[in-house]
């Protein structure tokens, strides 16, 4: 069985998100002094004695106020329970009940879910539980005085969730596949995710800025396991003002590093725009590997000539990136979006793709055979002696030269366009590290190690 979740249920700027990161161990849950700032649900993982878990951070719910993004929010909540083994209801201790936390306790007793309470911002012990004790009239068990800022108290609310969770050892988590979804605001991010789940999984909105944190979900597919994370839409600095957005494209930059592969959603309509580059050049840094997704392609009226006009004017924008594939789809007509993944498995396959030492020696031998290493006008001439791949996730190959320095730029594109010609590596970026080794050194080296190439 997957891991249990225990769902964060309350109010706005009750600490909801506070409580999250004190369980979680971490402080990526956004915290913004201002209400309705998370949207979505987050899944984060968290521990308590032996047993693991997901807590999952909810928006603050408000039942009777339908404007903006408050029924989407309560229909998120409504999920997230639906998945719980437990929840915990966060109230304002400094505050007293009130008749929204009123509402919602009467709304959760309706479901089966076994709920806690837990009152926070009790700083004071002393003064914490008479706080606490104000809120035995909501009709949900003992309430527990704690404080997400400082921890106070959450030991006794742990213990208490441990006995509606199962052990660890009924619990077996496959491996998974890590796929971030970046791109500009109102690309179609948050749809393409709901496309993929076949759900409202994310809020989708034509308001530009609606996803803030980044959000994880749980896509099985072929005995293959994906966990998508959407993101923040990235706009240029000059245009992200100090608060939510501004934490919501940090958490976007960190789903890009620590996700295996990188979706970047490009809008049909407006094409490939500087801020897209800006984002590509980011994902290729962070040696991610990447499948360029053209959005809303159901917008654009074609002709049997548009895709491959396209197609080359998106190539030559993000020719720094031409290793990674591409693919036309529509996240509102599901056109082309199972595929997705498909391409998805090939990249992460290239990705984590090692290559013996016997290989590379290979190519930089036919390499430098088609074209000699260059030579200075003292009459120095560059020398790669072997080459072995030295790690993968992204495949990285140390070449051992006599010098590097004699190694311009534009033998060093020859040499990895020869990599990428004869080693493929679609859908991933690769790092050549060029090694400075001089003669007697290698002289010293084991029998074993490669022959040296022939210059």
């Amino acid at each position: 069985m997957p891991l249990p979740v225990v769902a964060i249920i309350g109010r706005p700027n009750v600490g909801k998100s506070t409580l999250v990161n004190r369980l979680a161990g971490v402080q990526e849950a956004i915290v913004y002094d201002k209400p309705g700032v998370t949207r979505d649900r987050t899944y984060k993982p968290a521990f308590w004695v032996d047993r693991d878990y997901l807590v999952v951070d909810t928006g603050g719910l408000i039942f009777d106020d339908d404007t903006e993004f408050l029924p989407h929010i309560r229909e998120q909540a409504l999920a997230a329970l639906a998945d719980a083994q437990a929840a915990i209801m966060v109230v304002d201790g400094q505050e007293g009940p009130t008749e929204a936390d009123r509402e919602i306790a009467q709304w959760l007793r309706q479901h089966s879910v076994p709920v806690l309470l837990a009152v926070n911002k009790c700083e004071s012990p002393d003064k914490g539980l008479v706080q606490a004790a104000q809120f035995w009239e909501l009709g949900l068990g003992e309430p527990y005085a704690v404080s997400g800022i400082h921890g106070n108290g959450t030991g006794d609310l742990l213990d208490e969730l441990l006995t509606h969770l199962p052990p660890n050892e009924d619990i077996d988590e496959p491996e998974e596949v890590r796929v971030a979804i970046v791109g500009r605001p109102n690309v179609g991010k948050s749809s393409l995710l709901n496309a993929f789940v076949g759900e409202n999984r994310a809020i989708v909105s034509p308001v530009s800025g609606t996803t803030r944190d980044a959000i994880d979900m749980l896509v099985e597919r072929d005995e293959h396991r994906y966990r998508l994370i959407d993101t923040a839409g990235i706009r240029k600095k000059k245009n992200v003002n100090y608060g939510p957005e501004f934490f919501g494209i940090n958490r976007a930059f960190k789903a890009i590093r620590r996700a295996d592969v990188v979706l970047l959603v490009i809008d049909a309509i407006e094409g490939v725009t500087e801020q897209d580059q800006k984002l590509a050049g980011r994902i290729e840094e962070d040696g991610r590997a990447c499948v360029v997704v053209v959005n809303k392609w159901d917008t654009i009226d074609k002709d049997s000539h548009t895709i491959y006009e396209y197609d080359r004017t998106l190539g030559n924008k993000l020719y720094f990136m031409d290793w990674a594939k591409r693919i036309y789809t529509s996240a509102l007509t599901g056109q082309r979006v199972p595929k997705i993944l498909d391409l998805v498995d090939q990249a992460v396959a290239e990705h984590r793709r090692r290559v013996t030492t016997a290989v590379v020696n290979e190519v930089l031998e036919e390499a430098a055979s088609w074209h000699t290493p260059p030579t200075t006008r003292q009459g120095r001439q560059g020398r790669i002696y072997y080459g072995t791949q030295v790690t993968a996730r992204p495949p990285t190959f140390a070449l051992f030269v006599n010098d590097p320095k004699l190694f311009g730029d534009g033998y060093r594109r020859y040499i990895e366009k020869q990599f990428r010609q004869n080693l493929g590596f679609e859908g991933s970026p690769i790092r050549l590290l060029w090694r400075g080794k001089k003669v007697r050194d290698l002289d010293r080296q084991t029998a074993n190690r490669a022959t040296k190439v022939k210059s």
